[in-house]
Parts: C-alpha cells; structure tokens; sequence
C-alpha cells in the first residue's frame, strides 16, 4: 500500500533534519511554561513567574520574524547560529539567576535576551519547500509538520513541568536550554538540505507582512489559535466546576489528537482544490464545530465536543502554510512562514487571557463563546480574503519605505 509519509523521507537527508527539528523546537512548549514552573518554586510568586514567561513569549512572537528575515538574506546557518548561541547562553544565565536568587531584573532582562531563539517551525518548512516545491509531497510534507507541532506542544509542556517537579525547579528549563542547543546544532550541521539564498528580485525590499496573502492568513490564525487556547482554559475550568479536575489533560489530550489524526489523513492526500477555497472550508468546520462547545455540560459530552473541534485545526494549519509557499517570494519564504506562526502564538495568548476573564466573570461553559466568536471572525477573514489568496502566480515584492535625503 503506497505511504506518502514514507515517500517524502525517502529523500537523502530528510530523516535527519526532521528528526533534529523536533529536538530544536521543543523549547517552544518547555519554556514558557518552565519559566512559570521553576519561578513558582523557587521564588513563590506566580505573578513574577508570569510576567518572565509572557516577557520571553511576547518578545520571541516580535523578534522572530525579524530573524527569519535575515535568514532569507543571507542564510539558515549564518544567523540561526549567533541567534541560538545568544539564546542559550541568556537561558543559562536565568538558570543561574534563579538558583542565586539573583535580583528580578535579571531575570526579566535574561527572558528577553533569550528571545533570540529563531524559529525552527518555519526554518525546517523552508527545507521541506526547497526539496519539493510545486510537487505534492510538499503537502504531505506541512502535514507531518503540523502534526510535529501538535506531539511539541503536547509533550513539551507536559515534559518541562514534569521534571521540574519530580526532580528541581530548574530541570525542565536546563532539558529545554539543552534540547534547543543540541537540536539546533544538530539542524544545522546538515548543510546539504540547506536552502539557497536567493536574491530578491528589488534592492530594497520589505517586511513579507506587507504582503496581502500573509496579513489575511496570520490575522485569520490569530483567531484560530485563540479557539485552541480558549478550549484548553475552558476545559480546566469545566472539569473543576464538575468536581472532576483531573479529567481535564485527558480533555485536551482528546483535543489534540482529533487534530493530529485528521492532518495525518489530509497530509495523505492528493487535494485538487484550490488551496484558498480549502483553507476556506477547514476554517469553516473549525467554526461549526465550536458551536457544540457550548451545550457540552458532562465530561464525556465535553470530551466528544473538544474531539470534534480539534478535527479541522491541523488541516487549517496545513493549507494555510500551502498558501504562503504559493503566495510569497522565494526570498522572502522563511519570514513568511515565521508570520504565521506568530499569529497562531499571540492568538493564544490572547484567546487565554479573554476565556479566563470570561470564565471568572459569567461562568466556566460561557467561555466557550469566545471560541464561537473567533471561528466566525476567521471565516469571515478568509472569505473577505479569498481573491487576494487566489491571487497570480507572481507576487510582486514589498518595497521598504525610502529614507528621506539627509
């Protein structure tokens, strides 16, 4: 029986950077919330612990697509490299600021520094782009990626506050500082999947944000990663409320994985439609399947609810990354991706803070109507956007602002 999967990792090279790029970016999930683990234990303030962890956040979503930029210019390996040294290094210095009991500052002044970590999700789609661009194994491709990224946030998050506890505080963010250092290293010590840089076709060129196609998918991903943090503070609140608190990593865990086995299946197959119109449809049933959210008032009701909602997130993900590989310049792929990913982080942390203040305010099953409210926003968002999304084949180049004659 064919396996695309299969397929796609027959290619020389394949195997290993894949395998380092889910080394390397498991920090994603471990350090944010192994900021919150360690700091909470050792300095006993959850607030100081929250505000270091969003510090690191917030600035690595702005930082990062910066980054990606220069490495569309001039390369994976000439600025992953400084970047990740730099974000090392700042990790180790929060380790030890926090085992010293080190002033505060530092440790705001570290989170930030440490922000420099530059984006593996995009850099190995941008290696998966190179081998098989304009070729349907690209699809597969974003599928086991998307996929990848769920098993991160899953395990990476779960890992961190595991060893944090069960060991010492600093554990799950020493685990972390190593997997991005040796991930990373060895990412990229595989020079040969490496892709070219390649020379914008303007002088002076700008931001790909500037782009129609990557404002209208991050802005409409924005509201779909905040469906998926708005399903994970409800379902805490729910299973407490219902005297069942512990069921709720199984909740999420059900979550998760109607997301991870729809992708695998879409990854699988051979899509004719146009990518828009799909991408259109995937948002669409992530909509429709809020809707069930809100009359889910047992755990196996909510647990079947949360399942069907996760159905169509990773298929979203897949044909969203499509476009962008379709839609922005070769020279410009990286920043593109890095974009995208940005919208999907902040769209978290705002889906978490507004389901959190709808819960305290009306009730742990009204904050389910935060996720009702984001899927329609990111439906309408692509169906305003479906023209620009079909757009040519060439897409002309952003130009940076002229600076004014001195």
């Amino acid at each position: 029986m064919h396996n695309p999967y299969a397929e796609i990792f027959r290619v020389p090279g394949t195997k290993g950077f894949a395998a380092a790029a889910f080394i390397a970016r498991l920090p994603i999930a471990m350090a944010p919330i192994g900021i919150v683990a360690m700091l909470s234990q050792t300095r006993g303030e959850y607030w100081l612990a929250g505000a270091v962890s969003a510090t690191f956040a917030l600035t690595n979503a702005f930082a990062a697509p910066q980054i990606s930029r220069w490495i569309d210019r001039l390369g994976q390996t000439s600025v992953a490299l400084p970047t990740t040294i730099i974000s090392v290094l700042a990790f180790a210095v929060l380790l030890i600021a926090t085992r010293y009991d080190w002033p505060a500052w530092t440790l705001f002044l570290s989170a930030f520094i440490a922000a420099a970590m530059p984006s593996m999700p995009a850099m190995v789609r941008a290696r998966w782009t190179e081998i098989f661009r304009n070729r349907p194994e690209l699809n597969t491709a974003f599928a086991f990626e998307s996929v990848a990224d769920e098993m991160v946030y899953i395990a990476g998050a779960s890992l961190s506050v595991g060893l944090s506890v069960a060991l010492f505080p600093e554990a799950g963010m020493l685990v972390s500082t190593l997997f991005l250092a040796l991930g990373m290293a060895a990412f990229l010590l595989q020079r040969s999947s490496e892709p070219k840089v390649r020379a914008p076709e303007s002088a002076n060129v700008g931001s790909a944000i500037a782009l129609r196609p990557v404002q209208i998918i991050t802005l409409a991903l924005i509201f779909v990663g905040a469906i998926f943090a708005t399903a994970e503070v409800s379902a805490v609140a729910i299973t407490k409320e219902l005297g069942q608190p512990t069921a709720a990593s199984l909740v999420i865990g059900v979550y998760a994985a109607g997301s991870l086995i729809v992708g695998l299946i879409v990854g699988a197959l051979n899509l004719k439609a146009p990518k828009q119109r799909l991408l259109a449809m995937s948002i669409a049933v992530v909509a429709l399947t809020t809707l069930p959210l809100l009359v889910a008032d047992t755990v196996p009701l909510l647990a079947l609810a949360i399942f069907a909602s996760g159905v169509a997130i990773s298929p979203t993900f897949i044909m969203a990354f499509g476009l962008i590989e379709r839609r922005v310049p070769e020279a410009m792929l990286t920043e593109g991706i890095t974009w995208v990913m940005t919208g999907i982080g902040i769209g978290m942390a705002l889906g978490a803070f507004v389901a959190g203040w709808v819960v305290d305010n009306f009730g742990a099953q009204n904050g389910f109507w935060v996720s009702v409210a984001a899927g329609t926003i990111s439906l309408l968002v692509v169906l305003l956007g479906q023209k620009a999304l079909a757009g040519a084949g060439e897409v002309e180049l952003p130009q940076a602002v002229p600076q004014a004659a001195e």
